[in-house]
Order: C-alpha cells, then structure tokens, then sequence
C-alpha cells in the first residue's frame, strides 16, 4: 500500500516564483506561478512514483518568511 500523503514545503523566490521540495522523498520543482507549481508538483510525483503506487495526496505547505522590526 502507498503512503497517504506526500508534503512539500513552498517557499516564494524574491522574483515571484516558487519552489517546492517534498519533506520526506528527494523531489524537488519549481513554477513561475501557483498554479504552474502545482502542475509541476504532480508532474515530478509522478515521475518519482513512475514503478510505484502514488501517494493519495499531496500537501503544499507555503513557507513565509517575515521580519518584524520591534525597536
């Protein structure tokens, strides 16, 4: 049996763009926009599951980073 849920941390690049990386399998994409990412997010699990079966879903957890200035 494959495994439930696949989850990929997503951070924003300072051009706009986003990459992705999976927490638990070496896959690793990109996109220019939200949705092109998660075109290229499934595309790669697939790939990576190509002899496998695939997970049940997958879970992008976007990443913000933010600084506060306190003083």
């Amino acid at each position: 049996m494959g495994m439930a849920e696949l989850v990929f941390e997503v951070v924003q690049e300072a051009d706009g763009g986003y990459c992705a990386e999976c927490l638990t399998e070496n896959i690793f994409t990109e996109g220019d926009t939200w949705q092109q990412l998660r075109e290229n997010v499934l595309e790669a699990t697939a790939a990576f599951f190509f002899d496998q079966p695939r997970p049940e879903r997958v879970r992008l957890h976007l990443v913000r980073d933010e600084i506060l200035s306190v003083a």
